[in-house]
């Protein structure tokens, strides 16, 4: 196979740009926030795969175990039914799987391995605002799928669909791990739009999604009795002091998590526990905060699946396929552009 085709949208100095444009806005804004990518910078990916081994912490348990027991018939779901665009066969035409925010790319093998045996996988491309993950994924995935084709793109799937591949096969574009409930309502539906403007009729979207339940249960998976999510919390201020030299103390802020019933959202904050003064020398600023007060830093939604169908169709999807775990916690949705 020829070398894999690596797409950057977004460099170095664009990360740097952005990082300094948020937190100044974020900072001096009433209330204070900070974006939720924060999170996954420096330490992050590691926080989180050990937030993600907690006992409290059931999403991503959930969604591997849809993933592994429905894999092999997502597979046969895809290759049967991906007769568009001019490609005729009993077994429909191999298809270019796109991974949204695919991190190490583990959710998605068990699907990519089903569609590898029964010669139904075309190509692979990771689309990571991460150019070492990406770059990871790539490097890994040349030995263990030597016959497909492997690309990646470096960039933000929120501003840059308009980069996916096109072969010109079917596409299965795929956006796990919940990361669709991170996105406010407005950024939601402005993502699915842009992505249903991205693809062609007959290609697919497969969202995994957590499900609205019983709000102990949810409360619980950020509220670990190890302290896992409270210190990927607080990553995003520790992620300031590296990167814009600021002075945060991230261990005198309160790991908060709230949950809106209106919205069936969690809420995540950092709650300030004495008065401070902090400097971010990155971006020439000084930033007080009392005790008591509260950054903001992230939201994950839970949906109801008729709610997530719907907001499909708005965006010009028909959901075909629905499967959840044996204890209806999380979702795994797939539907086809319109």
């Amino acid at each position: 196979m020829s070398e894999p085709e690596l797409r950057v949208c977004l460099a170095d100095s664009d990360l740097d740009a952005a990082l300094r444009f948020d937190a100044g806005r974020g900072l001096t804004s009433t209330p204070k926030y900070l974006p939720m990518r924060l999170h996954y910078e420096g330490r992050g990916g590691a926080l989180f795969a050990e937030l993600a081994r907690q006992p409290e912490y059931y999403p991503a348990r959930a969604e591997r175990q849809i993933l592994t027991a429905r894999a092999a018939e997502i597979a046969e779901v895809l290759a049967t039914e991906s007769n568009t665009g001019g490609f005729e066969s009993p077994m429909g035409a191999p298809l270019s799987v796109i991974e949204l925010g695919a991190g190490s790319a583990e959710k998605i093998r068990v699907v990519l391995d089903a569609l590898d045996r029964d010669d139904q996988l075309e190509s692979f491309w990771p689309f990571d605002a991460d150019a070492g993950s990406v770059r990871k994924v790539l490097t890994a995935f040349a030995e263990a799928y030597p016959d497909i084709r492997l690309g990646g793109i470096i960039g933000d799937f929120t501003l840059h669909l308009e980069h996916l591949p096109d072969s010109q096969t079917p596409r299965l574009v795929a956006f796990l791990g919940g990361t669709i409930g991170n996105l406010t309502e407005p950024e939601r539906e402005r993502f699915l739009q842009d992505l249903r403007e991205a693809l062609r009729p007959g290609d697919w979207f497969m969202a995994g999604a957590d499900l609205v339940k019983d709000p102990e249960v949810i409360l619980a998976a950020y509220t670990d009795a190890a302290g896992a999510t409270a210190e990927f919390n607080r990553n995003a201020l520790r992620v300031l002091n590296q990167r814009l030299g600021a002075d945060f103390e991230p261990e005198a802020f309160e790991h908060v998590v709230l949950w809106n019933e209106s919205t069936a959202t969690v809420e995540l904050r950092l709650r300030a526990s004495k008065p401070m003064a902090v400097r971010l020398d990155g971006i020439g600023l000084e930033v007080a905060l009392a005790a008591g007060e509260e950054i903001h830093t992230g939201i994950s939604t839970r949906f109801r699946p008729e709610d997530l169908e719907h907001r499909l169709r708005k965006a010009g999807f028909e959901p075909e396929h629905r499967w959840s775990d044996p204890d209806d916690r999380f979702g795994l949705f797939l539907s086809r552009a319109a």
